[in-house]
């Protein structure tokens, strides 16, 4: 991979996100979806209504900095992947839903190089969702009253960025699936899949060793044994990366 060949595909797919709706839309509504529902869930707790109490346990129930951003770990876990999933499979559908698939056998820089490039831009659309996402939510605890929050709630807060970064890695199958099913379609389905199998297997007790649901048990009890399972994790999207990758290489029109 000459850096040239790296540098001009990294340039375009960097052109491509920042051009399109897609990945703004959904950065925007991530973080403003996020900030609302934790809102409104400790406006609902400080207005001491007993379901939200009952429902979303004593570290929210607390209120104040501490059950605000428990919430918001808990709604960031569920909603990152989603948002997360939806521009990375927007990113490797498109080229085949809008028929710009075939010019890429054309280009001098290999199709390998390419996929690699919108990874990477992936990432670091993730990166700046963390930050808007975190920005976001610790305005909006200021802008209800929350008053200034004490070192252990920023220590808190900074695992956000960090799930949202993690999550987006959790959910680079869908890259994968999007490639195989020639669109971007399949990859949104296997994002799905990934959200509703992290959520079932984290309430019931089985998800610590789940990859897709490592991010968010860490995130809300960073323990040896979670941070294990995180590491542990971390295989997940080191594989679909090759995959992708692989597919991207050996792709051909016909199939």
């Amino acid at each position: 991979m000459s850096g040239r060949a790296w540098s001009a595909a990294a340039s375009v797919e960097t052109r491509k996100l920042a051009a399109a709706r897609v990945p703004i839309v959904t950065l925007v509504l991530l973080s403003a979806g996020v900030a609302a529902i934790c809102l409104s869930t400790i406006v609902a707790v400080e207005n001491g209504s007993p379901e939200i109490v009952a429902k979303l346990g004593p570290l929210v129930a607390a209120g104040g900095w501490p059950g605000y951003l428990n919430a918001a770990l808990q709604v960031t876990a569920a909603a990152g992947a989603g948002g997360c999933g939806i521009p990375l499979s927007w990113s490797f559908g498109r080229e085949f839903s809008e028929g710009t698939i075939s010019g890429l056998f054309a280009l001098p820089v290999s199709r390998t190089v390419i996929a690699g490039a919108k990874i990477a831009t992936y990432a670091l659309w993730s990166v700046v969702a963390a930050v808007v996402v975190t920005g976001v939510l610790l305005l909006g605890g200021l802008a209800v009253g929350l008053g200034a929050p004490t070192w252990t709630d920023v220590g808190v807060a900074l695992r956000i960025p960090v799930l949202v970064v993690l999550t987006a890695g959790m959910v680079l199958p869908a890259a994968w699936v999007a490639t195989l099913s020639r669109g971007l379609l399949g990859g949104i389905a296997v994002t799905i899949l990934l959200v509703a199998s992290a959520q079932v297997l984290a309430f019931a007790g089985a998800g610590a060793w789940y990859p897709p649901a490592a991010p968010a048990l860490w995130a809300l009890q960073p323990t040896a044994e979670n941070g294990a399972a995180l590491l542990v994790g971390q295989l997940v999207p080191a594989v679909f990366l090759g995959l992708t990758l692989l597919s991207w290489r050996r792709m051909q029109l016909d199939r």
